[in-house]
């Protein structure tokens, strides 16, 4: 099944891997943030830790990648997303927890939409059971659909999710700054 129930596993996995890269990272100024749909407790998903890194000043990004290729990554672009780099496992340097939990790597400014949509996202559903149901339901519905295709799931999640994901950014944005989102005062 694409879809796996939820397991506490998951934020192990994510422990051991921050732990793995802190060390290649040791020294530089970051934070390392489980975000996804794994960061969720109760929420079916992937089995795939998805990790940002984030940095406070463009300065940092150079030594950021350079750690992470001395512990065998490699540098993959920002795949069309802006402010938010992508690294996969190169093959070239083994590492027993890296190569062994599947996870997507990314390394984002503190300023980047794409970090402030995964953690507003990530919130909002650790905070909200109907959002959490709804959106599970989201996800297994499309798995149906393309009968477990991982590249079609992932193109239709894309396709229908994005306006529900938007819904609960906006929430959250309205939460944390009523004045600026609505114009008007608290």
């Amino acid at each position: 099944m694409l879809i796996q129930k939820y397991s506490s596993q998951w934020v192990r996995d994510f422990t051991d891997i921050k732990a793995e890269l802190e060390k290649g990272l040791s020294g530089l100024e970051c934070s390392i943030e489980h975000v996804g749909s794994t960061s969720v407790p109760n929420l079916d998903a992937k089995p795939i830790i998805d990790i940002d890194i984030i940095y406070p000043n463009p300065a940092a990004f150079s030594r950021i990648r350079s750690g992470l290729e001395k512990i065998g990554y490699y540098h993959n672009g920002n795949q069309g997303i802006e402010d938010r780099e992508v690294f996969k496992r190169s093959g070239a340097i083994k590492n027993e927890v890296l190569d062994s939990i599947m996870h997507h790597l990314y390394v984002c400014p503190i300023h980047s939409p794409a970090l402030e949509r995964h953690l507003l996202s990530r919130d909002h559903l650790r905070a909200n059971e109907w959002a959490r149901a709804t959106y599970q339901q989201m996800k297994y519905e499309i798995a149906a659909e393309v009968n477990q295709d991982r590249k079609k799931y992932a193109a239709l999640k894309e396709e229908r999710v994005n306006a529900f994901i938007d819904l609960i950014i906006a929430k959250e944005k309205l939460k944390t700054n009523p004045v600026q989102n609505t114009g008007k005062e608290p």
